[in-house]
């Protein structure tokens, strides 16, 4: 049973995925720049604006944590899970994350921050244009 509301512990979780979320897009951005690409650029934007987008939340997530007085360090991991030590207002828990999950979550953050971020801002733009 966690003491964590499900509130900071979303929080605490985005500081855990987002970064792993920039590793990867840091590696694509690597992998993209020296592939045979004739028109690169436009590949290298995107992921260069995803990146900014995710620091952003990282940094909106850490300021959240540390007014709430929360921390996120990974404590062990091997081929199957992972486990983190969650500090909520002094108290320590410790949670398991199943490798695949982690996987799964930080594939589904990077689709939304590739493209469905901006399914969400469209739809918001045409119901305040319908309104209008």
């Amino acid at each position: 049973m966690t003491r964590i509301p499900e509130k900071d512990r979303d929080i605490i979780e985005q500081a855990m995925y987002l970064p792993m979320l920039l590793t990867i897009l840091e590696r694509d951005l690597i992998v993209i720049d020296k592939a045979g690409f004739k028109l690169k650029e436009p590949y290298l934007q995107l992921i260069e604006e995803t990146i900014k987008a995710v620091q952003k939340d990282l940094k909106e997530a850490k300021q959240a944590m540390r007014k709430g007085q929360m921390k996120v360090e990974q404590v062990a991991r091997d081929e199957a899970f992972t486990m983190f030590l969650f500090i909520y207002k002094g108290f320590e828990e410790q949670h398991n994350y199943f490798n695949p999950r982690i996987r799964n979550k930080v594939q589904e953050l990077l689709e939304y921050y590739l493209y469905k971020r901006f399914k969400k801002m469209m739809k918001t733009v045409t119901e305040d244009v319908k309104k209008n």
